[in-house]
């Protein structure tokens, strides 16, 4: 037999993994489990079956969470959390290098488990996800070591409900429980009801690294448990990792309760193909963005654009390929696309592809299994842009197309939809890659690479597909928050209304500010602002919800401030600081008469100030290139969030306008502002500084009237990024609420006082910006 007549004939394995240790485990569990809390696993109560998807087999039966079992593990975890964070960032480093050894240790063992539970391929489980776990904690007691010394004037938030999914069950465990510890945290984590085993085999592993009772406490159960731990009043912080539509009710209860929160949700990630690429490489990039782990992830190269010139090639290429693809027993080292997670996400996922009326369907010419989960690759090419297939996430091994005959058409294609998690862009032109990467729409780009992760670069969305980030140092601030303690907050309300004449005879009646000039409010009314003494110091107006909408559309127009160099905003700020300097004096005497106070003077001089700090920041806010183990870098680039809504301060009417706008314009973003409510001349006299310094048309845009009737139409407009508040009116519950429509950040003051002398803007520089990774693999 001829070399060729082998290599023709051969067939895959099959090469099955043994399943008897981690039965085995089980088997010494009872099969039945209970929860891990303060240290102990409870006895089992009611609940529900945990199943092989390629079998169909019970593995074992879990408990379903009560009240008083949630009730209980945050109990400990809050007895715990003192005395963790007091361990010391050394302390508790050692706890989580001893977590990732037991990783290491019983790699095979979490490897099996997973894939019996989750339906993946064992190589996947076993070269993907157990190594990447075994690094987050490996990286994070790193950062726990370097805690003190490199972050000194941040702790721990205190008690952190975590919510993982079902597609990378260890893995969201990982990102989520290491950095928590890290930062002196204790957690009670929910994994998915489908997928808890290998949650309960780390808690197995936690006592066998002596953590502390309480710091980790894991229940189980469906989404009511989920539920009790968002709502219960006795966690600090909630992280999330699932669909935008729970994401979404998460973001609603918790408005108002001051708790933090991230979430990483759905995406339609595109994945790009220009007719200079390696088609075969892009091909081969394709079939592990799509039908890596059946397609279950979040940021799956999901939505295939492919350049005219290349795509019928590309489309024959990948039909071809996808023919050869292996469907099977997930044990079997020879399968690459194992089962999908459960017989309702196989029925909707059938459902999708059965509404397909307008593109051609070609599923993989392959074998299924004569039971369990599994649904072929499937590819649907010629389909609109609009096409509901291409705009939902099917979270599934299914691949849609469509194609593109310019690079800008190509961004725009793959912006259009309303996720923005991740994007990969294949092409052999440096030039084009580095150019088309940062106007994606997405959080994390892959250049010439797909599904590329490491604890040290940040990963996250924007848009629906969520906010915050998970590893690297921007991951942290997700579970620290300053030290210092801010006072409450109480209502700053005007002078009352007084009969004594005007102070300037002459009605000089002041306007809004929209799209670079002064504009009447849409509904014509106005309200006056008086002195103690009862003197009438001039009328503002009223602005409306229409008003708000005109502000956002002359903010969107400006678009191309975010594309100017950080040297132009540099200018421009410090042309304001040197225009209000001149008008010091006038600054201060107007504030001076509306607050009856005599801190008219410093406030100015600290605006003024404060320009000349974002000035310089302008420049010099850099992002970082990550330390990550592939031949090539990952670059964490700073990008402005967009359209920022602020309610700007009412104590401080000039310096809560100047200390909001110059740090967000400096970072490329455009910014409508609600001026102090009872003290608003301040930022009306601003309008002529604005005029006069080449501030472009629509980059700052400020309003005038009720914080409470500006803060619904700013949080709930579509076309804004980012609401902040800091008005003395508490209205943090109501932006948080209304911010759920399109999961904009926010960032509110929940009754409690900023410090606006304060020189370091590092903080709003922070909000002003969001994270993008890019990938940059180099070498043939």
């Amino acid at each position: 037999m001829t070399v060729k007549q082998i290599f023709d004939t051969m067939e895959y394995g099959p090469a099955r993994e043994s399943a008897a240790e981690a039965l085995s485990w089980l088997v010494d569990q009872g099969d039945r489990f209970g929860h891990f809390i303060d240290g102990t696993f409870t006895a089992p109560g009611p609940g529900f079956d945990s199943r092989n998807p390629a079998t169909g087999e019970v593995l074992a039966t879990l408990t379903q969470a009560s009240d008083e079992e949630v009730n209980a593990a945050v109990s400990a975890a809050r007895r715990a959390q003192g005395k963790w964070e007091h361990l010391g960032g050394p302390g508790r480093a050692r706890y989580l290098y001893a977590i990732a050894r037991l990783l290491q240790k019983h790699a095979r063992l979490f490897a099996v488990l997973e894939t019996l539970d989750n339906g993946k391929p064992i190589r996947e489980s076993r070269d993907i996800d157990v190594p990447l776990a075994q690094r987050h904690f490996y990286y994070h007691a790193g950062m726990a070591q370097l805690m003190e010394t490199e972050l000194p004037d941040a702790q721990a938030i205190g008690v952190c409900g975590q919510i993982i999914p079902w597609n990378f069950p260890l893995l969201m465990l990982a990102w989520k429980v290491a950095p928590a510890l890290a930062m002196g945290n204790t957690v009670v984590l929910k994994p998915a009801e489908y997928t808890s085993l290998t949650a309960l085999l780390f808690a197995d592993i936690c006592r066998q690294a002596g953590l502390p009772k309480g710091v980790v406490n894991i229940v189980t159960g469906d989404g009511a448990v989920g539920e009790r731990i968002v709502a219960h009043p006795d966690i600090d912080k909630i992280a999330f990792t699932g669909s935008t539509e729970v994401g979404r009710k998460i973001r609603a209860a918790t408005a108002g309760t001051g708790k933090a929160l991230t979430l990483e949700l759905g995406g339609k990630s595109p994945y790009i193909v220009f007719d200079d690429a390696d088609i075969d490489s892009a091909v081969e990039g394709l079939v592990d963005a799509i039908w890596f782990n059946a397609g279950q992830v979040c940021c799956a190269g999901s939505r295939l654009l492919v350049h005219e010139p290349v795509a019928e090639r590309f489309h024959d290429k990948l039909r071809a390929r996808m023919d050869k693809l292996r469907i099977g027993d997930p044990l079997d080292k020879c399968i690459d696309v194992g089962a999908v997670v459960d017989p309702v996400q196989h029925a909707a996922i059938s459902a999708m592809v059965a509404s397909n009326t307008e593109g051609a369907v070609h599923h993989a010419d392959v074998a299924l299994p004569d039971r369990g989960c599994f649904y072929p690759p499937t590819l649907i090419t010629g389909l609109s842009p609009s096409d509901r297939l291409m705009q939902e996430e099917i979270f599934g091994p299914v691949l849609v197309s469509t194609t593109f005959r310019t690079p800008a058409e190509a961004v725009q294609l793959a912006n259009n939809t309303r996720y923005g998690l991740a994007a990969s862009v294949w092409t052999e032109n440096v030039n084009l890659a580095l150019d088309t990467a940062p106007k994606l729409a997405a959080g994390v780009v892959w250049v010439n690479a797909t599904n590329l992760f490491d604890a040290a670069a940040g990963f996250g969305g924007v848009r629906e597909s969520g906010f915050g980030r998970e590893g690297g140092w921007e991951g942290l601030s997700a579970y620290t928050r300053p030290k210092a303690r801010p006072k409450a907050l109480a209502p700053v309300a005007p002078m009352a209304a007084g009969d004594g004449a005007p102070v300037d005879p002459l009605d000089r009646t002041a306007k809004l500010y929209i799209g670079g000039k002064q504009a009447r409010p849409d509904g014509g009314y106005a309200h006056p602002v008086w002195s103690k003494r009862g003197a009438l110091l001039g009328h503002v107006p009223m602005a409306s919800r229409k008003d708000v909408r005109n502000a956002v559309e002359a903010a969107q127009a400006a678009a191309g401030w975010a594309q100017t160099s950080g040297h132009l905003r540099a200018q421009i700020l410090y042309y304001l600081a040197e225009n209000l300097s001149a008008r010091a004096g006038e600054f201060a005497h107007r504030i001076d008469a509306m607050t009856a106070k005599r801190g008219g003077e410093k406030e100015v001089q600290a605006a003024i100030q404060c320009l000349f700090s974002a000035a310089a920041w302008a420049d010099k806010y850099d992002g970082q290139v990550h330390g990550v183990p592939i031949r090539g870098v990952a670059l964490a680039m700073k990008e402005p969030v967009g359209i920022i809504g602020a309610l700007c301060a009412d104590e401080v009417p000039l310096l809560g306008l100047v200390g909001v706008m110059a740090p967000a314009i400096a970072m490329g973003n455009r910014v409508v502002l609600a001026a102090s409510e009872p003290f608003p001349l301040a930022a009306t006299d601003f309008y002529q500084v604005l005029e006069t310094s080449d501030v472009p048309a629509g980059v700052v845009n400020i309003l005038t009237g009720s914080h409470a009737d500006l803060a619904a139409p700013l949080a709930s407009h579509l076309g804004v990024d980012a609401v902040w508040s800091f008005s003395s009116t508490d209205l943090s519950g109501d932006i948080e609420r209304a911010s759920a429509g399109n999961l904009k950040r926010t960032w509110v003051n929940n009754a409690r006082a900023t410090d606006w002398f304060a020189p370091d803007l590092r903080p709003v520089l922070e909000a002003a910006t969001e994270i993008k990774t890019i990938w940059v693999p180099y070498g043939e």
